[in-house]
């Protein structure tokens, strides 16, 4: 049995083995919890709710769905802990098990954005990451931790892949088990998102790569985003916002001497009045490939009191993998490139750059 390509191609493969649609609910609800396939209410054997045909099938099943995704490496940081995961046909992605029961996954392998100060875009867009490989990575990080959250915020632009994308929401949403505000949707502001997200059974929330107020400065940042300015990015946000009746996250990446001023904080102050928003601070993660440097902590602090002054929610979020050096696409870079050296650790595979 192959790995399934796509939810649907799951559900076929379910059906012909007399699944009906409560017994592909079960099998579902099992895989995306971390329990085996065979997993029902306590006291009552498989056989008792489950048909011959997939019970027989089970292993064979089981095989496939674990051959989605596999982790090839493990670095532990202080900040959360980066997997580089391998798919099946050989591609690598990284997901990364954050404080708190979060995980973080990649939508795309490479991305199409191009933003100046991310390892991922300096390959372009090679392909889609599947629903079901995206699940996968879910599997692998409930494998290791407690999980109550799911950000789409890794490797990849998820408006890009937006069908694949909102396919594993809904069933995150659903047999997943996890509440709607606790899957969160990442964007540069694809405006098709606006208009799509609404619609949705299940409703994510939303952050927005904002980086900036000067909408000159965020088309050279992100040269391949909608050009929408950063006043219509923030109150289409807030709109869904408000749909929702959870804040909309805009994302920051701190760049020192580029957008780490207090005129653009002052700035982004100013754009926030009265918005149902939550302002998330990132600090840059230095890598020797690109020409960008993390502000520091005294000015970082700096940013954040004159903020909140200024009646801004807002939150200083590390990217998790600094101290490993393994900032969003790093790893990948770093294994393609052959800098990346497996050992073992406590029986499970780490990497050292």
């Amino acid at each position: 049995m192959k790995p399934p390509a796509s939810l649907t191609a799951l559900a076929t493969e379910l059906k012909s083995l007399n699944a009906g649609p409560a017994h592909q609910d079960r099998v579902l609800r099992a895989w995306l919890r971390g329990h085996p396939l065979d997993h029902g209410p306590r006291k009552q054997a498989a056989e008792n709710f489950l048909p011959l045909a997939l019970r027989t099938a089970l292993p064979q099943l089981q095989a496939a769905l674990d051959a989605l995704a596999t982790v090839v490496s493990e670095h532990p940081g202080s900040d959360g802990r980066r997997l580089l995961v391998r798919l099946a046909d050989g591609q690598t992605v990284e997901s990364v098990l954050l404080p708190r029961a979060g995980v973080c996954i990649s939508t795309q392998i490479g991305c199409a954005v191009g933003c100046t100060f991310c390892m991922t875009g300096r390959s372009g867009l090679l392909r889609q990451v599947s629903a079901p490989e995206m699940l996968a990575q879910v599997v692998l990080a409930r494998q290791r931790q407690t999980l109550r959250r799911v950000v789409f915020m890794g490797m990849g632009e998820p408006a890009h892949n937006l069908d694949n994308v909102l396919e594993a929401i809904q069933l995150l949403g659903t047999a997943g088990g996890f509440g709607h505000k606790d899957l969160v949707f990442s964007s540069v502001g694809d405006p098709r998102i606006f208009s799509r997200l609404p619609q949705e059974k299940v409703k994510p929330a939303l952050a927005l790569s904002l980086h900036t107020t000067d909408a000159e400065l965020r088309a050279r940042l992100l040269p391949r985003a909608p050009r929408l300015s950063p006043r219509e990015l923030v109150e289409a946000g807030e709109a869904y916002a408000r749909t929702t009746g959870y804040p909309i996250q805009l994302q920051w990446t701190l760049l020192a001497g580029i957008n780490d001023s207090l005129a653009e904080m002052a700035a982004v102050a100013d754009l926030l009045q009265g918005k149902y928003a939550i302002l998330n601070l990132i600090p840059y993660n230095p890598t020797a490939a690109l020409d960008y440097q993390r502000p520091t902590p005294e000015t970082i602090a700096q940013l954040v009191q004159h903020l909140r002054q200024r009646g801004v929610r807002v939150a200083v979020r590390q990217s998790a993998g600094q101290d490993v050096e393994g900032g969003c696409g790093q790893l990948r870079a770093r294994l393609l490139d052959g800098s990346t050296h497996l050992t073992t650790a406590g029986g499970r595979a780490t990497a050292h750059g």
